[in-house]
């Protein structure tokens, strides 16, 4: 059974794209799991801003130099040196092995340093926070940088993972790696206090790489150590890199900087921040990350053939498809968002005011869930060609006008709630100057298409908040809105009543996004080859 799930290889992209979908609903179920015992356990209080806060670090040391590697450079590089057969050939196993060993390494120092150095940094991060507060946050900060060692080889090793179309083992490493983390807050909390939380993220990086380790190695991947920075893979990854690397640097400055804003806005105002932004994380990933990763691969490829035009029409289709699921997706947020927050973090001492408070924020950020949807799909599809330098431009830019008017919403009094519109904005903007470039670079991306989907889907939105806003204030006079019973009763049947007027209007008007949908609950997916080569390329294939 083990080796069946370890073997699993993906025979589609939109297979590829619906396995990951699954997989992140259960992966930021997980999640959400863990948010409602983190707020149940302390509320929106100090020791949950120090969490937030503590994460920050090791965060920034993973995204500028594993994830940016990763998504820039390693996949399109590595597509280039593997093979197409089952086993594992011997200059890709090389390639691989010098990453991981440079990898290792540098992860470690970076580790070591920002262990001993994390008492000079973390009075940076968090002006806002006391001294006890800080020397919480810097004991945390300790402990969890032993995840990015852990998460930077697991990540090559997802890479190699989607390389070779073995979707589901990848797909399985957040789930795990969330699992950790409601074990240290389940079984550590009561031994280690809050440091249990943190043991707990190292316990989740462990089995995040776990998994994923033994899956390269079950389907023929062997490395070892071997250090040396003159092969010509490694020179062209670290040419991608740099770039990417930059981009990133200025995206966690950005966040580093409005973290620093907020816990100046006053105690627990980093923890709603925070826990509004996981949960419209939920959709985000599902949709436009789940999206990209599984298009990433056969993009790249379609890129290194040349294969330009096909390329366009790829990542037009992908759009579209992120659209018909972000619409419904933020109406539902906007409508329904102190019923969301209530149901799946007010427990114990996650009070009405903290509801209140990140129901607020939520409801900002969603404004740019769209935007936040369709940017992996457009700076993928910049990798795919090689140019990391063109988002890195772009990201400087729409950066600063996102501190810019982060300090604006602060100084006028609009508190956390400003900040989360100004990074909704400042998404938004990043969307369109990247479009207008990708644009200039391919050409035609299908934008009559798309704006042809996009009213259809904006009259199902306004038929879903229509019949969503009715159905709550029938129901809100009708069950208990004190209990929890009654505020998820109201909910969900408002939702899916909403969903429902959404989807029909949708069909109605001859969405081809909802006709998809149809096909695939009919199961009448065309077979649809994984190879570049067959004329039947695409992320969804065509009404």
């Amino acid at each position: 059974m083990v080796s069946r799930i370890f073997g699993v290889k993906s025979k589609t992209v939109g297979s590829a794209a619906i396995l990951l979908s699954v997989a992140s609903l259960a992966s930021r179920l997980f999640g959400l799991v863990r948010d409602r015992l983190l707020a149940g356990t302390f509320g929106a209080g100090p020791e949950l801003d120090a969490y937030y806060a503590a994460f920050r670090m090791p965060d920034l040391i993973y995204n500028l130099f594993v994830f940016g590697a990763i998504s820039a450079a390693f996949i399109p590089v590595f597509s280039r040196f593997s093979d197409d057969g089952e086993g594992s050939n011997r200059e890709a196993n090389e390639l691989v092995s010098r990453i991981l060993t440079v990898l290792a390494i540098g992860l470690t120092l970076l580790a070591v340093l920002g262990f001993v150095f994390a008492p000079f940094f973390t009075p940076l991060i968090a002006p806002g926070f006391d001294g006890p507060q800080i020397g919480l946050t810097v004991r945390l900060t300790r402990i969890m940088f032993l995840s990015p060692v852990m998460l930077g080889l697991s990540g090559v090793f997802g890479a190699v993972l989607q390389v070779r179309k073995r979707f589901l083992v990848y797909a399985l490493a957040p789930i795990l790696y969330n699992v950790g983390i409601i074990i240290g807050i389940l079984a550590f909390t009561g031994r280690w206090g809050v440091d249990g939380w943190a043991w707990g993220v190292v316990l989740g990086a462990l089995m995040h790489f776990a998994v994923q380790a033994v899956a390269c190695r079950r389907i023929g991947m062997r490395f070892r150590p071997i250090v040396d920075l003159r092969h010509s893979g490694i020179r062209e990854i670290v040419r991608l890199t740099i770039p990417r690397i930059a981009s990133l640097s200025v995206s966690s400055f950005q966040l580093l900087v409005i973290t620093s804003m907020i816990t100046a806005l006053g105690v627990g105002s980093l923890a709603v921040y925070n826990l509004g932004l996981n949960l419209v994380y939920v959709p985000i990933n599902m949709i436009g990350i789940s999206v990209a990763v599984a298009a990433f691969p056969f993009i790249s490829e379609l890129a290194e053939r040349g294969r330009v035009r096909e390329m366009a029409e790829a990542v037009s289709r992908a759009v579209r498809n992120i659209m018909f699921f972000a619409v419904p997706a933020t109406v539902g947020f906007l409508l329904l968002r102190a019923q969301i927050v209530r149901v799946i973090l007010g427990s114990r001492r996650f009070d009405w005011t903290d509801t209140v408070m990140t129901a607020d924020v939520l409801a900002c950020l969603s404004l740019g869930l769209f935007a936040s949807a369709l940017l992996p799909i457009l700076v993928r599809a910049f990798f795919a060609l090689h140019d990391s330098r063109t988002p890195l431009k772009v990201n400087v830019i729409c950066a600063a006008f996102g501190v810019l008017f982060a300090w604006i919403a602060v100084q006028m009094g609009y508190g956390v709630v400003g900040v989360a519109a100004s990074v909704s904005l400042a998404s938004a903007l990043n969307l369109t100057v990247l479009w207008v470039a990708l644009r200039i670079r391919l050409g035609d991306l299908g934008e009559v298409r798309i704006f042809r989907s996009v009213a259809i889907m904006s009259l199902g939105g306004l038929a879903m908040a229509l019949v969503t806003q009715a159905v709550k204030m029938a129901l809100g006079s009708a069950v208990d809105m004190r209990s929890f019973a009654g505020i998820f009763t109201q909910g969900l049947t408002a939702g899916l009543a909403g969903l429902g007027a959404y989807f029909g209007m949708s069909v109605l008007l001859g969405s081809g996004e909802a006709m998809n949908v149809v096909g695939m609950v009919r199961c009448r997916l065309s077979p649809v080859p994984l190879s570049v080569s067959q004329k039947e390329e695409s992320l969804v294939p065509e009404p």
